[in-house]
């Protein structure tokens, strides 16, 4: 079969190239003029199945070239050969393929396990118990990806280049910064481009009113509010009290903030959608990109989700961009705090020209190491220098600008792994404009190939079909079991020994953890002076210009503040280093960021019943242990989950322990006022820390509460879930024929089974 099929005025996306050619591929679907296309590297080679296709671009063409080759080579391999070969030489392609294919694998065993549901009945105890067992199978896999930087950064550009919308995100030159939460997400119910906004609670839209009567002219939490006000009233919010600045009729048009409920936009078009988003996003009454609007909606408004039609990078992936932290809204400070913690990706946003000495990029990383370290989940910090505009000494710019920032990266070694450390260059300006676009020149490309993988899931494809084969072996072994009572209890036995014993190492295992942890804090509990000299190290800036107001700020946003250079000050962190510091290092070994399963120095990913062998052993329960044995990993994967997120709660409760307690000081600070204000201020603060020397202990005590928690959640589940496994699946001996016949089913699940555990080893053989 020889041939050249031409597709001409295709789009240039590499990622939605590969995505589509290889559904049609995978899928065996015959493939028309609508197909998508994008911009290949001269030359670049995709094979699969019996086909091979060579995508050429020249210079300024805007054709796109598939030249299909004969099905078998010259040598005469087989197509599998050739196509295993071909997609070794393509790993993004492969995982493409594999992706297609798990799609619709997981697509039929859903089918199935939802028709057994249905036939199974739930008024006997193993058939409740086995619907349950379905139930329990569903995954809702979903990264966060953080985007932080200063305003102007090109955050927004950045975003709408990688997911290839131009007009999404609003940009320009509007120039009030706004503490909305902006989330990109796919959207996976509608054609439409959607957003939803969430707004602020009435009462604290009504509190941030009455604050303004607490800063002084000139400050630079006035102009702040004076900004909002003005975008939201105009000049009529001057000489009105709060009550007044509440009546009905200045929302009219957002009758959603009244009665806290979410608004929601719906537009055909990006740029339709985009520009409806401004008011609730940026901007202010006076605009000099043209944009005019009677109000700006920015102030009330907490965050937007932004969903977008048939997009793939953003399946299983979230977006964030991230305002700077140290709002005066609480939920807003809530929010941002929730989210940081959640991301298991952190992109730090700069322009080249300033990338190094980006005083906020840094910053960032300074003030939320807790949050994105230890306390939360993030396994890679991608660096994202922007605006590498086209020029003759680009790739000599890129190179000494990475460098750079790799060399500034070393001093916060300590606190993050340089392993999971990157540094990007970019232009989102010039891949919007589809010129010619090399990917060492411009890695926009490499962040999309990042996403691609990060939208990965195969492991929860694997763990539901495996999760699907026990429980099909399980209904199957229960309807033609013939072992006989004896048998059965000789297992149960041999079962439950193994489970007692592997039960005392993960005891063992934890509470040894928790002993460290216990003996490291209290040696961080000696050290409390180290904390006390960084407060006093900051409060000694008393003679600074301006400190007063920065001291000022600190005190009404409850200890955490972020100044107009980018600085962020956190007073309450700063209070706990010496107990976060204590235990950072043992945190990490035990609670790893970058390893799934290996908590507790892997004892979880260890526990074992030893199914294998029984089944050997016991050929007639086969199948009942063949279920145990899927119970075992499901289990696991549970923990791993339960784990990560306790772990966040245990380490993030040092500070918040000491928070609360900070709280009255603040509230007292905040009603001093008049001649030697500062002066009184610091000493507040000071007496404060000095009669509360129990705070260290307090939060001591609150984390090891945590921890004790989470290790009787650990075993519990453990044994709970298994022994509750063992009981219904050997303990119910008798013959079940109230259960379908599941014989076909559970063969066609256990060849998919085969099927994409084969394809996970032969990618980690090829690694």
């Amino acid at each position: 079969m020889n041939g050249l099929v031409v597709y001409q005025g295709l789009p240039r996306h590499p990622v939605i190239l590969f995505s589509r050619l290889l559904e049609t591929i995978c899928q065996r679907k015959p493939m028309g003029p609508t197909l998508p296309s994008a911009v290949l590297a001269k030359g670049a080679w995709l094979a699969t199945g019996f086909v091979f296709f060579q995508l050429e671009q020249e210079h300024e063409e805007a054709a796109d070239v598939v030249q299909v080759l004969p099905s078998t080579s010259s040598n005469g391999k087989r197509k599998s050969d050739l196509q295993a070969e071909s997609l070794k030489c393509f790993p993004a392609a492969k995982r493409r393929c594999d992706s297609v294919l798990d799609t619709r694998i997981l697509s039929e065993v859903r089918g199935i396990m939802k028709q057994i549901k249905d036939r199974i009945n739930d008024k006997e105890e193993l058939g409740a118990f086995i619907k349950n067992k379905i139930s329990d199978l569903e995954i809702n896999k979903r990264e966060l990806v953080g985007v932080f930087g200063r305003t102007g950064a090109g955050k927004s550009s950045l975003i709408n280049a990688i997911i290839d919308e131009k007009n999404l995100l609003p940009t320009g030159s509007i120039s009030a910064c706004t503490s909305v939460v902006i989330k990109v997400e796919a959207n996976t119910r509608s054609l439409k481009y959607e957003a939803e906004i969430e707004f602020i609670k009435k009462e604290e839209w009504h509190d941030e009113l009455w604050s303004l009567k607490t800063y002084k002219k000139g400050d630079d939490d006035y102009r702040d509010m004076v900004k909002k006000l003005s975008a939201l009233y105009g000049d009529e919010w001057k000489d009105k009290s709060p009550e007044n600045l509440l009546e009905p009729k200045y929302f009219k048009n957002i009758p959603e903030f009244f009665e806290s409920r979410r608004k929601s936009l719906n537009c055909d078009t990006a740029q339709e959608l985009s520009q409806k988003l401004r008011i609730y996003t940026k901007g202010g009454p006076k605009q000099d990109d043209g944009y005019k609007a009677q109000q700006w909606f920015w102030p009330l408004v907490k965050s937007v989700t932004v969903r977008v039609p048939h997009n793939e990078l953003l399946q299983h992936v979230t977006l964030v961009d991230l305002p700077g932290n140290g709002d005066r809204n609480k939920s807003r400070n809530e929010m941002w705090k929730q989210i940081v913690v959640d991301c298991s990706t952190v992109w730090i946003v700069a322009e080249i020209t300033r990338a190094a000495s980006e005083v906020e990029a840094w910053e960032i990383l300074k003030s939320a190491h807790g949050l994105i370290g230890n306390g939360g989940q993030c396994q890679q910090i991608h660096f994202i220098c922007t605006k590498s505009d086209p020029a003759d000494d680009r790739v000599p710019k890129n190179k000494e600008a990475k460098e750079e920032v790799m060399n500034e990266f070393q001093e916060l070694s300590e606190q993050f792994s340089v392993k999971g450390f990157k540094v990007f260059t970019v232009s989102a300006d010039e891949f919007l404009k589809r010129k010619r676009v090399k990917e060492d020149d411009n890695e926009i490309p490499k962040l999309q190939d990042f996403l691609q993988n990060l939208n990965d899931c195969h492991s929860e494809t694997i763990n539901y079909v495996n999760g699907a084969y026990g429980i099909l072996s399980l209904i199957e072994g229960a309807r033609c079991s013939k072992a006989g009572v004896g048998k059965a209890d000789d297992v149960c036995k041999v079962l439950e020994k193994n489970m007692t014993e592997q039960l005392d190492q993960v005891k063992r295992a934890v509470d040894e953890a928790i002993k460290d942890f216990e003996q490291c804090l209290t040696e961080g509990i000696k050290n409390s002076k180290t904390s006390e000299e960084r407060l006093k190290f900051f409060l000694d800036r008393d003679k600074e210009p301006g400190f007063f107001k920065t001291l000022e700020a600190v005190v009404w946003k409850y200890g955490i503040h972020q100044t107009k250079r980018g600085e962020h000050i956190n007073l309450n962190t700063m209070l706990a280093s010496c107990l976060t510091d204590s235990i950072d290092e043992k945190f990490r070994k035990t609670f790893p960021n970058d390893v799934k399963g290996e908590s507790f120095n892997g004892v979880i990913s260890r526990f074992s019943l030893d199914t294998k062998s029984l089944i050997q052993k016991y050929q007639d329960v086969k199948l009942q242990l063949i279920f145990l044995q899927t119970e075992e990993d499901k289990i696991k994967a549970k923990l791993n989950k339960i784990i990560l997120k306790g772990k966040k709660i245990i380490y993030n409760s040092l500070t918040e322990t000491i928070e609360k307690n900070m709280k009255k000081c603040y509230e007292d600070a905040q009603k001093i006022s008049g001649n030697d204000a500062l002066k009184k201020m610091r000493k507040t603060i000071e007496t404060h820390v000095f009669l509360n020397r129990n705070i260290y202990e307090d939060a001591k005590k609150t984390t090891m509460k945590k921890m004790n928690k989470l290790m009787t959640i650990i075993c519990e589940e453990l044994e709970e879930t298994m022994d509750h496994s063992i009981k219904h699946s050997l303990k119910a001996s008798a013959l079940n024929e109230s259960l379908p016949d599941v014989s076909e089913h559970l063969e066609t699940v256990q060849q998919h089974y085969n099927e994409i555990k084969h394809s996970q080893e032969g990618e980690m053989t090829s690694q």
